[in-house]
């Protein structure tokens, strides 16, 4: 059943765009791909949540939330269970170490600013708090960006640090956009608690739970996504332009004449009604990329170089 009684059901296929369609606002594509993928961003939350459960995994499982909501934000398909593990199969030494660092980063500096708080009755005091205030900023920022980058490129663990702490800086506007967000969003969480605590408690885990981590994440790589795309992708596509097309069509890159070039993948051998010495044509249901998933699947065989990272 989807949906409540057929109620929000998003997997029926629309009327479709014309492709001279004014194009729309940010916030509005955003929050149709949020309801018709409400359900799916439901399960991968659970996944989510699940996979966390000994904190020390939590670098696991945001890999994995990570590759689907990244899909969705570009639009893209994803196999929810199948693709959630499989992210964290091809990149578990650096999500893990990612997530281990930064409960133990997070802890330091939680009790740092906690403790020049107390004691901030000077200069120094109060300079060492800001500094902390400032370090923890920087922090969050780079998180916006380092799983991102996890599960799109090849990357070593010192370039992720790296290029994650440059995007900090040079998507300062975004940053403080979702900053402002989620602030909002735990403001929220606060004035709840505030009204009736036991509610409070009982609603906030219920989000938490289902939807918040998957809504953050996925509004994570939306609005950060075109900044990779600007600074990453496209100067690498520029010096391989013939390379890592899978890589690219994962990302819903492909330009319009790349698609039609791939638009026709199958050929039955029934001739055509009009003109017997054409073949008719199955219409494209999936990417190659996809295609190779399901093979891929059906075969349970799966080769580290088979995948779309660039």
């Amino acid at each position: 059943m989807a949906g409540f009684f057929g109620l929000f059901d998003y997997s029926k296929p629309g009327p479709g765009v014309h492709k001279n369609a004014p194009k729309k606002k940010s916030f509005v594509i955003f929050f149709e791909i949020l309801f018709r993928k409400f359900w799916k961003l439901i399960t991968a939350n659970l996944l989510f949540i699940l996979v966390s459960l000994p904190l020390l995994t939590t670098g696991l499982a945001s890999a994995g939330l990570t590759y689907i909501t990244r899909n969705f934000a570009r639009e893209k398909h994803a196999f929810i269970a199948g693709d959630f593990f499989d992210t964290i199969k091809k990149n578990w030494k650096q999500a893990l170490a990612v997530g281990i660092i930064n409960l133990i980063v997070t802890v330091v500096i939680a009790f740092d600013i906690w403790f020049f708080y107390q004691n901030a009755n000077g200069i120094v005091g109060n300079i060492m708090l800001a500094v902390m205030l400032s370090v923890a900023l920087i922090l969050n920022f780079m998180k916006y960006y380092i799983y991102i980058m996890l599960v799109t490129f090849k990357l070593k663990f010192k370039q992720l640090l790296k290029n994650s702490l440059i995007f900090a800086f040079a998507g300062l506007a975004r940053n403080f956009m979702l900053l402002i967000i989620f602030g909002l969003c735990y403001a929220l969480g606060v004035l709840i608690l505030f009204l009736s605590l036991p509610v409070g408690i009982a609603v906030l885990s219920l989000m938490f739970i289902f939807i918040f981590p998957a809504f953050r994440t996925l509004l994570i790589q939306f609005t950060v996504f075109p900044l990779i795309k600007k600074h990453m992708i496209i100067p690498y596509y520029k010096e391989h332009p013939g390379e890592d097309i899978e890589a690219k069509r994962a990302l819903n890159l492909l330009d319009e004449d790349q698609e039609e070039q791939e638009e026709r993948v199958f050929e039955d051998t029934v001739p055509t009604e009009d003109d017997p010495s054409q073949k008719s044509t199955i219409p494209r249901q999936y990417s190659t990329e996809e295609i190779k998933r399901l093979r891929r699947k059906s075969s349970a065989q799966q080769t580290d170089d088979d995948d779309d990272t660039i």
